[in-house]
């Protein structure tokens, strides 16, 4: 007989487990990457999320912040980071003097370009053990 906690079963638990060591490994691996490139991962999460931000090629610091889900004072000083980098640079937005816009540099451009290339050989190599649990609850 099957114990079931809270409308899960055993397969359910296994599927949440791979999917947590699969997307782990995935952290790891982006981690060690980024390491390797001299940033840190959320400098290279920081890169990615201006140059993957919609409809645009730059985010502001609150749309970074709700991305990276982070603090906004902890963005600011990533910014700050990789700004010292020549990575980014800030710039006052034209429509709205009190926005501020981060822009990538060709430095960060550069260096993005070539770690997001590892990261998608990655994601290609987990191809078919990525996926995401289907839970069924009662």
């Amino acid at each position: 007989m099957k114990v079931r906690t809270r409308g899960l079963n055993k397969a359910d638990f296994e599927q949440l487990s791979e999917f947590r060591y699969q997307m782990r490994r995935f952290e790891r691996f982006s981690e060690q990457a980024a390491q390797s490139e001299g940033i840190t991962p959320l400098q290279y999460l920081l890169l990615l999320h201006i140059k993957g931000y919609p409809e645009r090629d730059w985010a502001t610091i609150g749309e970074l912040a709700e991305r990276l889900q982070s603090q906004h004072h902890g963005v600011v000083a990533l910014v700050s980071r990789c700004e010292a980098l020549n990575l980014v640079r800030r710039q006052v937005s034209e429509s709205d003097r009190r926005q501020v816009e981060v822009h990538l540099e060709k430095a960060g451009e550069r260096l993005l370009a070539k770690l997001a290339e590892l990261h998608r050989a990655e994601l290609k190599s987990l191809e078919g053990a990525f996926q995401i649990p289907q839970i069924d609850f009662d």
